[in-house]
């Protein structure tokens, strides 16, 4: 069953993308490097609640 999930900016902690993903291959949490428009660079995004 796949998920929805937001990734939220470790630099400015702005919520930029949703995406999905499977709970059951990948039970840890996610991280990606992911383009930021509020600080404008690619930055880590992780996932948040």
């Amino acid at each position: 069953m796949r998920t929805r999930i937001t990734l939220a900016c470790t630099e400015c902690k702005q919520r930029n993308y949703s995406t999905s993903k499977d709970k059951k291959t990948h039970p840890e949490r996610m991280e990606m490097n992911k383009y930021c428009r509020f600080c404008r660079k690619h930055t880590p995004h992780k996932e948040t609640k």
